[in-house]
């Protein structure tokens, strides 16, 4: 039977790291005989977080968010998936507003507060989170066993990979203030080298997750 999988690109930067890497998982999925729906969270229109209406803890609702807004048909494509793949750079420590505002609503409609069965959703799915970071790959590692351990929990059984040292610029020299901060030079040889390893990683996660 064809799987369907979705895949959401938490970040704004159309041909970039975390762009290119669920690209990557996507055709890897696809060649597993997957079919794919992608949404771009940052060309979708308004949309927020949890709004704590509890409106998911009504028994006629369970597993489902009632918040209708740009998020619904992302969340309702979630939940017929057979599988996720989802992606985020790493801002200021964390992940993008846009991915926390999917996570919250995501996690948040299948916690029940019931000791007996503290989460309803009944059809667990494979999640593959990237994260794409400035910072070296061990940086975050705390940031991704949460979110891992959660969406485990709630959604299905979750890896993660980080790509750490990517480039944010294709010409550091071209900043109005000097990033001194970085070696441009060093910070390019890495890419070329560890980046084409990360999007063939990339590649056979997504082909592994559609098998």
């Amino acid at each position: 039977m064809e799987k369907h999988i979705v895949v959401v690109n938490a970040g704004p930067r159309k041909g970039w790291n975390t762009d290119t890497l669920l690209a990557e998982a996507a055709v890897g999925a696809e060649e597993a005989g997957a079919t794919i729906e992608r949404f771009d969270l940052f060309r979708l229109e308004r949309y927020t977080g949890c709004i704590s209406c509890f409106g998911c803890k009504r028994e006629r609702n369970a597993g489902r968010c009632v918040c209708r807004d740009a998020l619904t048909p992302v969340l309702d494509a979630i939940r017929e998936a057979d599988g996720l793949i989802i992606g985020s750079p790493n801002y200021l420590g964390e992940l993008t507003a846009s991915f926390r505002a999917l996570y919250e609503r995501l996690i948040f409609q299948n916690l029940t507060y019931n000791k007996e069965r503290p989460c309803c959703n009944e059809r667990p799915i494979p999640v593959l989170l990237f994260m794409t970071s400035n910072a070296p790959d061990i940086a975050y590692a705390g940031l991704l066993h949460n979110y891992k351990q959660t969406l485990s929990r709630f959604v299905g059984p979750t890896k993660t990979f980080v790509a750490g040292n990517t480039l944010q610029l294709k010409d550091y020299s071209k900043t109005d203030w000097p990033w001194t901060m970085f070696d441009p030079d060093a910070k390019q040889r890495h890419h070329d080298k560890a980046f084409p390893k990360d999007c063939k990683k990339a590649h056979q996660l997504g082909f592994e997750l559609a098998q």
